[in-house]
């Protein structure tokens, strides 16, 4: 059985490095699905979302919270669109930056790699050191096909620095968790080259998405940060490997919602804008 970071370089392969990230808000959903219960708006338009953008990318990242928001039915509907994602030959990334320890960690990660979530690949906050992420990384290998992990690196976000830029031993905070996330990765690399512990480096910070870059060869990247939130292609371009892999970039609203609701051609905007992406970031 394929091993994950060996799928996901055949995704990125076959579609180019795009994610579409599904943070779908109910005040965002198009007119039609206005009278709908919002779980099942959520789920309906998640669903439509997967069609429109099937072509132009092999990965998508659907944000717990925006389902765990609507409580149980909200759980639900994250199941259902799991589930047709995985049915559609997606690889998914299941965004819930978990990090906790011992039975906890555990608990958290058979949910997501289980056949509660099913998903692909988790994110992870590494606060709590070592013994946050190890649970994690275990039921990843365990399970079947093995799963992969994501490890919050230097995130896209404005605040992001005030943290992880902190001098630690002479050093920014994030170049020693990213040192941390190489050597859980080194433990079960792929023909692709790449292992199954990733780092989520944001696009919005460039230079150190360079940095770490070379400093983590044989590591996966998830970008965040491209489109809605400023990074560009050009910021990109240096998380790939010279064989074209190495990352997957991300982009949520730019996808999913270049459309006002009451706009009646928005399936035709999604799609325009997932072509773009794939456009761009293949380069």
């Amino acid at each position: 059985m394929t091993a994950f970071p060996d799928r996901l370089a055949e995704a990125v392969r076959r579609h180019g490095p795009l994610c579409v990230g599904l943070d779908p808000r109910v005040q965002m959903l198009p007119a039609e699905f206005a009278r709908q219960e919002p779980a099942v708006a959520l789920e309906r338009f998640c669903l439509k979302v997967l069609e429109l953008v099937r072509p132009f990318c092999g990965v998508v990242k659907p944000q717990a919270a925006f389902f765990e928001l609507l409580g149980p039915a909200g759980f639900a509907a994250l199941g259902a669109v799991q589930r047709r994602a995985k049915e559609m030959g997606f690889v998914t990334i299941l965004d819930a930056k978990r990090g906790d320890i011992a039975s906890t960690a555990q608990a958290y990660a058979e949910a997501a790699f289980g056949p509660v979530w099913d998903a692909d690949a988790l994110t992870v906050n590494p606060y709590l050191g070592a013994d946050a992420v190890e649970p994690f990384v275990t039921v990843a290998r365990h399970s079947a096909p093995t799963r992969g992990l994501f490890v919050l690196v230097r995130t896209s976000n404005p605040g992001g620095g005030l943290f992880q830029n902190r001098l630690c031993d002479g050093r920014p905070l994030y170049q020693h968790v990213g040192e941390a996330v190489a050597e859980w990765n080194a433990a079960r690399v792929g023909a692709c080259g790449l292992g199954d512990v990733g780092a989520v480096v944001g696009a919005t910070h460039p230079a150190e998405l360079a940095e770490l870059r070379a400093a983590l060869p044989k590591v996966w990247f998830l970008i965040p940060g491209y489109g809605a939130q400023g990074g560009t292609a050009a910021d990109v371009r240096a998380g790939y490997l010279p064989s074209g892999l190495g990352a997957v970039v991300n982009s949520s609203r730019g996808v999913v919602f270049p459309f006002r609701p009451e706009d009646p051609s928005w399936e035709a905007k999604v799609t325009d804008a997932a072509r773009k992406a794939q456009t761009e970031l293949k380069g």
